[in-house]
């Protein structure tokens, strides 16, 4: 086994992110449904942009929201992703690298432009997304970079990759890469429409490649198509650890017969929920590439959450390592 020189290595959308807070009315005048991840054309990005009101643009996606958050941490990450070489993109890398996250990933010269998704953030901070994959899609088992993964201790899978059937492929390359090395694999349900649409694949991508899985309570709930107690029962044989986010009611991790619950992290005023499932599995890796146990690993997690869903936006806005919380949990 290689000496690890990365903490999480994370695959995903590379996506830039255009944040707006938006009434229910606009929503509706606009026919999208809301509280989800609805995949658009360009021509369907153009037309909900112009209808948006003045916007932050910066970069996202659900796996280098992960990457972004072990930075903060303190921790090594990596992303793989595929951008064009366009202002978006350019954007996109400069970010990231910014953040101190390594993206190496070549860009395209040519096809689809830099993925881009529009969030609208209702007063109930609820988020609704329309997403513009472009040149995201493009990736491929040749974007991966077996280095990267063999050194990294947990490979992270965004489970909205999963559409495309080349980056599929670069995933399953990216968790035999990983496994090889000796190294662990993490996914990311993503969304509860995701798993309708792959609920078949994901369980056998389960059973055949994930040591780790993160999801909330409607995504667990729609990959064994039951309620959420008899989905915790289920998941606990299926694989090495669990983590599943219940907003509000906090968290359960699970490894073999042990099974956890901890309180949501008390936040002072609810902003945006964008990006919470992303800096709770940072903050859950994180601890785990540090030993802490369980309990402490979901409690680090709900912390990073808490932060993020204070404020516009799907990144830490402060430095997590310097959080006080985090500090008296590593050192415990």
């Amino acid at each position: 086994m290689v000496q690890s020189a990365l903490d999480v290595a994370a695959i995903g959308n590379a996506i830039v992110d255009v944040l707006a807070h938006t009434e229910d009315s606009l929503l509706a005048r606009l026919g999208v449904t809301k509280g989800v991840m609805t995949l658009v054309d360009a021509d369907q990005a153009e037309e909900i942009y112009a209808a948006l009101p003045p916007a932050v643009e910066c970069s996202g996606g659900s796996a280098a929201n992960t990457a972004a958050g072990i930075a903060s941490l303190g921790g090594k990450a990596a992303f793989i992703g595929k951008v064009k070489a366009d202002q978006l993109g350019a954007v996109f890398r400069h970010d990231l690298n910014s953040l101190g996250v390594a993206f190496t990933t070549s860009a395209a010269e040519d096809g689809p432009s830099t993925a881009r998704c529009l969030v609208m953030v209702t007063p109930d901070a609820q988020r609704t997304m329309q997403t513009y994959l472009g040149a995201a899609v493009e990736l491929s088992p040749a974007d991966v970079d077996a280095a990267q993964i063999e050194s990294a201790k947990v490979t992270y899978l965004e489970g909205y990759l999963w559409d495309p059937p080349a980056a599929k492929q670069a995933m399953l390359k990216a968790a035999e890469l990983a496994h090889q090395a000796g190294r662990k694999v993490a996914l990311s349900l993503s969304d509860p429409f995701c798993v309708g649409r792959h609920r078949e694949e994901f369980l056998k991508l389960i059973d055949g490649h994930v040591d780790i899985l993160f999801a909330n309570e409607a995504e667990i709930a729609a990959l064994y198509q039951c309620d959420f107690a008899q989905a915790v029962a289920q998941v606990k044989g299926a694989v090495e650890i669990a983590a599943v986010t219940r907003g509000e009611l906090g968290s359960v991790a699970l490894k073999g017969d042990l099974q956890v619950s901890i309180a949501a992290e008390k936040i002072e005023r609810l902003v945006d929920t964008t990006g919470a499932g992303d800096l709770y599995a940072a903050g859950f890796l994180f601890g785990w590439t540090r030993n802490l146990d369980l309990g402490d690993c979901a409690r680090l997690g709900g912390i990073c959450a808490a932060e993020v869903i204070s404020h516009m936006g799907p990144r830490p806005e402060t430095n997590l390592a310097r959080m006080s919380a985090v500090a008296q949990l590593l050192q415990a």
